[in-house]
């Protein structure tokens, strides 16, 4: 069985301690797709040589018009970014700018930006100037035009990330004349860290396509750690110093000294516990006892 899974931005047709969302019949998530033909799926497949065209910038007639009632997924590392750009904490981001969207058919909770309560509906950081948050804009945002996925062979358990080219049919971007290619997009938008930190997420995420859960579903005991272990670093990191865990499981004292401080590496860290704790996969970072 093959897999390919869409990380994407799309418009928008629309407790876990935070505010929580049901949906049960909602198109946009995070979404895995059956097949073997991934060239199939809706957009341009683009080549890793092959070119694109696109430039965006203030004098174009749809300038920030991308930026309004979206349906746009932030990731772990997305968060990360943000709230230390705004110096707030995790937990006061997850209030005021996001939505968690719980679906049925869904094991583990989806994390939506909020858009602004005005008639646009648009992003909470733009303003006529364009984006107050640009360096540490989003996964998706940076990645615009393009929609990352990763195409999961199931036979080999091998990952390759595959990329499309889906701007709005409203976007005058795509007629512009400068080109790209998949490499000097992503560079050219400081996106290639955030790439590779969208795609460790989704590894994580791909096994919850089954329940672990059990009864308790995902707002059980369990479901609330894995989620605080993920999207927030610092109840996390309270959590591995300030409670029993760090005699629960033997963790080096290099790594501990490095997530105490780094909070992209305690995310990656969270990672590897969300695997051990709910999966059972064993890791080098962390064992127990």
């Amino acid at each position: 069985m093959l897999l390919f899974e869409q990380l994407n931005i799309q418009h928008r047709t629309f407790n876990i301690e935070h505010r929580i969302i049901e949906k049960s019949n909602t198109e946009t998530q995070m979404k895995y797709i059956e097949t073997d033909k991934p060239e199939t799926l809706a957009g341009h497949k683009i080549e890793r040589q092959e070119k694109f065209s696109f430039r965006c910038h203030s004098e174009i007639s749809c300038f920030n018009q991308c930026c309004r009632n979206l349906n746009l997924f932030l990731y772990p590392y997305d968060i990360v970014r943000l709230k230390q750009r705004l110096k707030i904490s995790s937990d006061q981001f997850l209030d005021r700018y996001v939505d968690i969207v719980l679906r049925e058919t869904n094991f583990f909770p989806e994390v939506l930006l909020s858009m602004a309560e005005n008639d646009p509906k648009t992003c909470p950081f733009l303003t006529s100037d364009g984006c107050t948050v640009y360096t540490d804009r989003p996964d998706a945002c940076r990645t615009f035009p393009l929609e990352q996925g990763l195409y999961y062979n199931a036979r080999t358990s091998e990952t390759t990330s595959v990329y499309f080219f889906k701007p709005p049919d409203f976007c005058m971007g795509q007629h512009e004349k400068q080109q790209w290619t998949i490499e000097t997009w992503a560079e050219d938008q400081q996106a290639v860290i955030y790439n590779q930190m969208t795609a460790h997420w989704s590894e994580i995420k791909r096994l919850f396509q089954d329940n672990p859960w059990g009864p308790a579903g995902p707002n059980g005991a369990l479901g609330k750690m894995a989620f605080m272990a993920t999207y927030n670093v610092d109840r996390f990191r309270d959590f591995v110093f300030k409670s029993s865990m760090i005699k629960r499981y033997s963790i080096k004292k290099k790594t501990l000294n490095k997530i105490k401080k780094d909070d992209a590496a305690l995310m990656k860290f969270g990672f590897e516990w969300v695997k051990l704790v709910v999966w059972g996969i064993a890791s080098a970072l962390i064992r127990p006892v």
